[in-house]
């Protein structure tokens, strides 16, 4: 694994805060050029450090009021990366995580109300190859939601 440095822990710290900062501003903050901060960017894209970057919708402003965590069973825990395919065909379905405890899988989806929640769950879900059983559990609200921390140095 990478050692970061202190700088940059410091462009890490800048862009996980706000994603649109002014890369004058992370430069001027880090003591470097603007060329320095994206160089550095680049090799962390490059290291997989920083995986992505853009926007998040507000999924209710898209129709989607329901947010929903499944609980899926698989008949075999190999059988995983074949059901995942099939996940990804549903565009509702926003996270996929293959988990220990009650469910081989725990997936976060999307749904415009219980309607819709109710087919993706008997039709699209339970019809899946593999999948033995569900367990849905709706959220009612999202209290937090960010970034993991930065810290200064480990």
């Amino acid at each position: 694994m990478t050692k970061l440095t202190t700088t940059d822990r410091k462009i890490l710290a800048a862009l996980s805060q706000n994603a649109r900062v002014a890369m004058k501003d992370v430069a001027s903050e880090c003591g470097l050029s603007r060329a320095a901060v994206h160089q550095r960017m680049q090799r962390l894209i490059d290291k997989g450090i920083i995986t992505g970057s853009g926007i998040t919708v507000n999924p209710k402003w898209l129709g989607y009021s329901t947010c929903t965590y499944v609980g899926l069973n698989l008949e075999r825990g190999n059988m995983y990366k074949d059901v995942v395919g099939q996940l990804k065909q549903i565009p509702e379905v926003v996270e996929c995580h293959f988990t220990t405890g009650p469910y081989t899988m725990l997936i976060k989806l999307y749904a415009r109300d219980n309607e819709q929640l109710m087919d993706l769950l008997n039709n699209r879900l339970q019809e899946i190859p593999g999948v033995v059983s569900t367990e849905t559990l709706i959220s009612l609200d999202q209290s937090i939601m960010r970034s993991i921390p930065v810290p200064e140095e480990e």
